[in-house]
């Protein structure tokens, strides 16, 4: 397969980190990287799809017990279709400390609306 030249912005103690290592083990720092990434990749992907297993998980659980589930998916894709674009958050991890089953932070407006449906 051949490879695409890409650009990286490294922090400089990673740079000189890698220089070195690159050295000592007598390998190019571009192999170096390649290994690095495809390890990272394969470990966060197995990482992600575990999370995603679990949500969906919790969710399917939560349709059994909720039945108004099915009109809160679809006010949630309302919401996604209406403001989605315009949520600042949007495809953005949302930290914030959850208090009383709400978590306490600036949501954006789908994470309010989905608060809202989850919580009332």
């Amino acid at each position: 397969m051949s490879r695409k030249a890409t650009t990286f912005r490294i922090e400089p103690v990673t740079q000189a980190a890698l220089e070195a290592l690159s050295k000592t083990l007598k390998r190019p720092m571009n192999q170096l990287v390649n290994e690095a990434v495809k390890q990272y990749v394969a470990r966060r992907s197995v990482e992600v799809e575990r999370d995603l297993e679990e949500t969906l998980e919790r969710l399917r659980a939560y349709r059994e017990l909720d039945p108004d589930f099915q009109r809160a998916i679809d006010r949630v894709a309302k919401a996604e279709s209406e403001i989605g674009r315009e949520d600042p958050a949007e495809g953005e991890l949302v930290l914030g400390t959850l208090i009383d089953g709400r978590l306490r932070d600036e949501p954006g407006p789908v994470q309010a609306e989905i608060d809202q449906l989850l919580h009332g």
